[in-house]
């Protein structure tokens, strides 16, 4: 096999998890990133790692020990819950699926790849095909990168995804408002409860996880057209936009809206599905930009994940053949991606429907139980 690094473009989860196996097998990678740096921005909440996609990709990357050292305790516990307060389902987990925050995820990816190989405010702005196989990378200020192995790992909005598909995400027709509290005193203990709350109704609900340290991340979810959410701003207005949306909710979950801190607006996209393209010799997708989907799978860490331990596998298992291990990936990977992003879209339509929360309760409830 070539000497030559892989590009792989966003040192997102999948990013990393590919790099880090990669160099498992002792194959070099370079990785290129838009921030500045890896503490450049917030990392978002907790992550229930599964099994069979989260964890055993990170125990290819020999870093199962430090995924144990960082779990949340009890973070795997689920309500659910109507709009008045009403408790449909009770779960208290059963440790198969345990959380952890994304920073610290990251951050043990990070740890576990040799310096330098991630390269830091290295925007992507344009790909181009130079045949053969081979692509360049045009980078903000300029400068060009060429390659002979490119993997897209840049998410929603890849760069990379044009060379092999003309797919672009549209828009759910959900939103999110994310908050935050931090809830020092306990004050929503009880309405949040030792792990994640969804609190549905109707086209709208509250989806919120507890962290570590007590604090608490809100999602304010709402059926409404796409730029809805980022007309109301991040003030009081917003806020009372809001709260006027949910009347007639129980008046604790309304305070997990009204103390919130300051909102962010978080409109939901997806890919079609299937998400499929022809062979084009050099490159490849993993993560987001393969499979863009609504979180309500539950799906998309862990699919990020497995994607990058695979392809990894795959590289390494056809030295100085690029093109078969691309293609035995991909005949992996479009399947298992197929089927999330199909319970991702049932399950979106399931919690906001006009029964809420039984289409989730039945999701979530295993049979005969």
């Amino acid at each position: 096999m070539s000497t030559e690094p892989i590009t792989i473009v966003g040192a997102g989860l999948g990013g990393l998890a590919l790099a880090s196996v990669l160099h498992r097998h002792g194959l070099p990678s370079r990785v290129l990133d838009l921030d500045a740096s890896p503490t450049a921005r917030e990392q978002g909440g907790l992550l229930d790692m599964h099994e069979e996609s989260g964890q055993a990709a990170l125990a290819a990357a020999g870093l199962s020990g430090a995924f144990a050292d960082l779990v949340f305790t009890g973070g795997d516990a689920t309500r659910v819950i109507d709009r008045h307060g009403v408790t449909h389902l009770e779960d208290d987990g059963d440790g198969s699926r345990p959380e952890i925050e994304r920073g610290d995820l990251r951050r043990i990816l990070l740890s576990s790849l040799p310096p330098g190989t991630v390269h830091w405010g290295a925007k992507v702005r344009e790909v181009r095909a130079l045949g053969g196989g081979r692509h360049a990378l045009v980078l903000d200020g300029g400068e060009t990168v060429a390659t002979g192995a490119l993997v897209g790992a840049d998410g929603a909005w890849s760069k990379v995804r044009p060379l092999l598909s003309d797919a672009v995400p549209g828009y759910t027709g959900l939103s999110f408002m994310e908050t935050h509290l931090a809830d020092k005193d306990g004050t929503h203990a009880q309405t949040v409860g030792a792990g994640s709350l969804m609190a549905l109704g109707e086209d709208q609900g509250l989806l919120a996880h507890r962290h570590g340290d007590g604090s608490i991340t809100v999602y304010i979810a709402v059926r409404c057209p796409e730029d809805w959410t980022r007309s109301l701003g991040d003030g009081e207005t917003a806020r009372e936009a809001l709260l006027d949306r949910f009347t007639g909710w129980d008046p604790a979950l309304l305070a997990l809206i009204a103390e919130g801190e300051s909102l962010v607006p978080r409109p939901l996209h997806a890919l079609p599905v299937p998400h499929r393209w022809e062979r084009v010799p050099g490159v490849t997708l993993l993560g987001d930009a393969a499979h863009l989907m609504s979180p309500f799978a539950g799906e998309g860490a862990n699919l990020a994940m497995i994607d990058g331990a695979d392809l990894a596998h795959a590289i390494a298992a056809n030295p100085g053949d690029l093109e078969s291990a691309f293609t035995a990936y991909e005949r992996v990977m479009f399947p298992r991606a197929e089927e999330a992003a199909t319970g991702s879209a049932d399950n979106l339509v399931a919690a906001f429907a006009a029964d809420a929360p039984a289409g989730i309760v039945a999701v979530m409830t295993p049979p005969g139980a």
